[in-house]
């Protein structure tokens, strides 16, 4: 005869709590899918100086589930639209820089990124990551999941 294993309202509670401590801010889990995110989007990220990556290294608190850039150009580049007016400033008929009121609208134009020291960049870094790694980062935490749900058999 077929044993029948029966789950009380005590049990589906527990699986319940122990799924929301796994995914907590600040668990394991997390701060691995942060910390990965951070590594994987670095190729996809448009680099000049290095200064927007870093912001987002210095602007995210691991484990948070919350990547965020200080950089006050991130948001600009992120979503690639050049905004203006952006006026240029000639000396004996050369452009020699461009001046921006203060409210800039977008223009309809794209931003063209260099590829020299990253290949991938282009806007909507992250989404662009996470098409092409997001089952790395679900079998890396996946693995951490299994992991810590063996702590307790």
């Amino acid at each position: 005869m077929d044993e029948v294993i029966r789950f009380n309202d005590k049990d589906f509670f527990n699986a319940l709590e122990e799924k929301k401590r796994m995914f907590a801010v600040g668990s394991k889990m997390q701060q691995f899918v942060d910390s990965e995110v951070l590594r994987l989007m670095n190729p996809y990220t448009p680099m000049d100086t290095g200064a927007l990556v870093q912001s987002a290294t210095n602007g995210t608190v691991i484990g948070s589930g919350k990547i965020q850039y200080t950089s006050p150009y991130a948001r600009y580049l992120y979503y690639g639209e050049v905004y203006g007016p952006n006026i240029p400033i000639k000396e004996k008929g050369q452009v020699v820089g461009y001046w921006s009121p203060s409210k800039k609208a977008p223009t309809g134009r794209p931003l063209t990124y260099s590829t020299e020291r990253h290949p991938l960049a282009g806007k909507l870094w992250f989404e662009r990551m996470k098409t092409d790694h997001k089952e790395d980062i679900l079998k890396g935490a996946m693995k951490i999941a299994m992991e810590e749900g063996n702590k307790w058999i």
